[in-house]
């Protein structure tokens, strides 16, 4: 692999960990699953060690969440090309939340700090596109 296709990987990549980070802050969970592999596992950062198996079984686990006002700020991002068609990140989130809103009106800010957390992935390409087969979430801070 050259330089210019390891370049378009980790660009690639970079766009999946922050497309996830949109995609969940809209609540489209159907989008959100199918940037996962059929066969994936994912983590949530509140439970680690907890993985949930399966595309199917990772939309159930989302759609059943209510939807929150709330960003994830991706950042520290880091992306390695393995191969061609495989890829391992490091991302730091910072997710801050809302509470609920009056209607029409705009969430206002938890008082709490932003929720910080870190993701490590391991991504391949799935035809033209690029899928989480892992994604294991984890908190680095507790809340007070």
């Amino acid at each position: 692999m050259d330089r210019f296709e390891r370049l378009a990987i980790e660009a690639e990549c970079t766009r999946l960990i922050n497309h996830y980070a949109n995609l969940s802050d809209e609540g489209r969970w159907t989008e959100l699953a199918g940037l996962f592999t059929e066969d994936a596992a994912f983590a949530r950062p509140s439970s680690p060690d907890v993985p949930i198996r399966g595309r199917q079984a990772i939309l159930d686990g989302f759609a059943s969440r209510p939807v929150l006002p709330g960003r994830r700020i991706c950042a520290n991002i880091v992306v390695t090309a393995e191969s061609r068609d495989v890829a391992t990140a490091f991302s730091v989130v910072a997710h801050y939340l809302g509470l609920g809103a009056a209607a029409g009106g705009l969430p206002i800010n938890d008082t709490q700090p932003p929720l910080i957390g870190s993701f490590a992935d391991r991504i391949v390409r799935e035809g033209a596109d690029w899928r989480f087969a892992e994604r294991r979430g984890e908190l680095l801070f507790r809340r007070p």
